[in-house]
């Protein structure tokens, strides 16, 4: 039921977008993302911020640890699966190899045995698949309590939430897994709190060049081809373009990816910000 209810609230969210046309080429929908953005700001402000903070302060750092590894194991799930997809069989033989010992020598995942012997994690989502198989990124857009995404990556963030969430293959029941769920958001919210002092200038606009621009340096793993040699992460029909062949996307900027592959996120995670 869940499930159908996010596809529901993918389809209305997709037409209330089309119904508020911006003029920018970059950002079509700036309008509507911006009340999101505020929205979610506000949600954040009064709900999350505070238990993320809260959370922080009263959790030793090693159990803090303990839960974001526990989580990151889950992930594993859906790092399998999309790098299945993409044929990247290495990749795939690591992260399987991930979750089978951190899932036992590593207590359910709460210790990272795996990266200690070497094998190294590699997050992939099906919006990251979906690029892959040349899907283009369609507009960007902001979704509610989800915050920063496109149309491909929207669409790919429902097929995760319905097949690659590792939380509902768990044997808990329905209680549980929500309370494993709202855990799982305070514990990503807590990690992005530093993130916070690198925003400057308008916040909207400066989240958004982040996210696009990390996100494609982890769809393209960190060889971003020269605007020469691509101009995009799609293939030449670009599904969302219009006769004159225009992009509706620009995935082709440089990164802001650091040391750790992600801007907002840490090599435990490849979860999706909330409104910072």
């Amino acid at each position: 039921m869940l499930n159908r209810i996010n596809v529901l609230l993918f389809g209305f969210i997709m037409m209330l977008a089309q119904s508020t046309w911006a003029a920018t080429e970059e950002d079509p929908w700036e309008g509507f993302n911006r009340a999101m953005f505020s929205f979610n700001d506000a949600v954040d402000g009064a709900v999350l911020k505070p238990l993320a903070k809260g959370y922080k302060a009263v959790t030793p750092t090693p159990v803090q640890k303990g839960v974001s590894n526990f989580f990151s194991n889950l992930g594993e799930i859906g790092n399998i699966t999309n790098n299945l997809l993409q044929g990247k069989w290495d990749q795939t033989a690591s992260s399987t190899w991930r979750f089978i010992i951190n899932s036992t020598a590593g207590w359910l995942g709460i210790f990272d045995v795996a990266s200690e012997l070497g094998l190294k994690k590699y997050d992939e989502d099906f919006g990251q698949t979906l690029a892959y198989w040349g899907v283009s990124s369609g507009p960007y857009l902001v979704l509610p309590f989800f915050g920063p995404s496109t149309v491909r990556d929207g669409t790919g963030r429902v097929f995760d939430m319905t097949y690659d969430d590792g939380i509902s293959y768990l044997s808990l029941n329905s209680d549980e897994k929500t309370g494993l769920f709202a855990l799982d958001v305070v514990e990503t919210r807590t990690r992005l709190l530093n993130a916070e002092s690198m925003i400057f200038g308008d916040r909207y606009s400066f989240i958004r060049d982040v996210y696009l621009q990390n996100r494609t340096y982890e769809i393209y793993d960190g060889n971003i081809p020269q605007k020469s040699e691509s101009d995009s992460v799609t293939s030449p029909d670009d599904s969302w373009g219009e006769d004159d062949d225009s992009s509706w996307g620009d995935e082709n900027e440089s990164s802001w990816g650091d040391e750790d592959d992600s801007s907002w996120q840490d090599d435990d995670n490849a979860g999706s910000s909330w409104s910072e």
